[in-house]
């Protein structure tokens, strides 16, 4: 049987699984073992035995429970309120005015949270109920929440950053060290789009008519001072080669305990929620980073990835043409799946297309998740329009066209990395 048969038939029974409503873990698992059964000859229980176990006690992967945790303890303390409140007063003049709060807001939490529905669950709380009362257009909260939302992924730490630094054996610290220039570039593009729509139509923003001295901007700042010194010492410390991402996690959890607690409106009761919260999230990326792991080995054993690598190679795609289907691939596949899922549902078939065309599997992977950050915006399964719909009640559709004009500039920050890729391998190799 030739391979695209197989591959055909196995993507089938994938999207049977999928749709029945198993759980993604679950459904790579059985269709590793669809694979091993009927495409492969190796023994199922015993590959299936050691690809969990040793795919189960990485120390790399401690990293991810602990960020989970520190973002979780921040959510639910009161230094995400003082975030707004130490941001407020120094846009007042800008173009767009408090619509930047959504911005920067979700630029300074995603650096210490690493998850894209918890930094549009938190900014979002506090920023939707302030900018509607104070008359802001309904469309550009919805589009800069859900826009700069997607930070979360791409801002160190991030989570999907430390799921495909696993899958695909890449260093975490210099994969977080990557994305700190697309982040900021971002920032700037979504900042400038916001600014530039105020000037085009200045009737849209209203005139707050408060007016801050500078002592008190300062006086306001100092709110910011906590979480500023939260990211400074755990990016610090992983760009300096003082801690490993793993060792950097655990410190940021106990200065987020210690702020959460010196804040005030923190108590025990809450850090046993960011508890409980964080270990479901961490079991269930957990258990779907192993299937995806197993599903890899039994893809290994078909021989699928290497002959389809081959066929790449026959082609001659070139990188930009191969990136142009990818892209496409990626925006259509995150329509019906989650970012993390995606990562761990390709990684393993589409890594050796990649590097056959000789593209660094380091800059593939900010690329890869600046796709998935279009897909958290893309209808009917966008995890921040979710996010954003329990939040406001309003309908899906309304918030997706909303953030329209974000997955457009996403879609631009991909092609300015595609041609200038210095913007991604610049910081990592000016790493001692």
């Amino acid at each position: 049987m030739s391979d695209p048969v197989i591959f055909s038939i196995l993507l089938g029974v994938l999207l049977v699984m999928l749709a029945a409503g198993l759980w993604v873990a679950l459904s790579l698992m059985a269709l590793a073992l669809v694979a091993l059964v009927f495409f492969a000859n190796a023994p199922q229980g015993l590959v299936l035995a050691t690809t969990l176990w040793g795919n189960s006690h990485s120390w790399t992967l401690a990293a991810l429970p602990l960020f989970i945790l520190m973002g979780e303890i921040l959510l639910r303390s009161r230094l995400s309120n003082d975030m707004f409140s130490g941001l407020a007063p120094w846009l007042g003049r800008v173009p767009g005015r408090l619509l930047h709060v959504n911005v920067l807001g979700c630029a300074i939490f995603a650096a210490v949270s690493g998850s894209s529905a918890a930094t549009a669950a938190t900014i979002g709380r506090m920023s939707v109920p302030e900018l509607e009362a104070r008359g802001y257009p309904q469309s550009l909260i919805l589009g800069t929440l859900a826009g700069s939302a997607t930070l979360g992924l791409l801002i160190p730490p991030s989570i999907i950053l430390i799921v495909y630094g696993v899958a695909t054996e890449q260093s975490i610290a210099r994969l977080f060290v990557a994305g700190i220039l697309p982040g900021l570039m971002l920032v700037a593009m979504f900042a400038g789009y916001v600014g530039l729509r105020a000037l085009m139509s200045p009737t849209i923003i209203p005139d707050e008519g408060v007016h801050y001295t500078v002592r008190q901007k300062l006086a306001a700042s100092r709110r910011l001072i906590p979480v500023m010194l939260l990211i400074i010492g755990v990016m610090g410390s992983i760009y300096t080669g003082v801690a490993s991402p793993t060792d950097a996690a655990a410190v940021g959890v106990v200065l987020a305990v210690g702020l959460a607690f010196a804040s005030g409106g923190f108590g025990w009761r809450d850090l046993l929620a960011a508890l409980m919260s964080a270990t479901r999230t961490s079991c269930m990326i957990a258990f779907i980073l192993m299937g995806a792991a197993f599903l890899a080995i039994s893809m290994g054993f078909t021989g699928i990835p290497r002959n389809l690598a081959a066929w790449i190679g026959t082609m001659e795609l070139s990188p930009y043409a191969l990136l142009a289907v990818l892209t496409v691939f990626f925006i259509v596949l995150g329509c019906f799946l989650d970012g993390i899922s995606v990562v761990v549902l390709t990684t393993s078939i589409i890594l050796p297309m990649v590097q056959a065309v000789g593209i660094d599997t380091l800059w593939f992977g900010i690329y890869l998740v600046l796709v998935v950050e279009m897909s958290q915006i893309t209808p009917p399964v966008g995890f921040n329009l979710f996010v954003i719909q329990g939040l406001t009640g309003i309908d899906i559709l309304r918030v997706a066209r909303a953030a329209l004009p974000f997955f457009g500039l996403l879609l631009l920050g991909v092609l300015l990395i595609t041609m200038f890729p210095a913007i991604v391998t610049v910081l990592p190799n000016a790493m001692g």
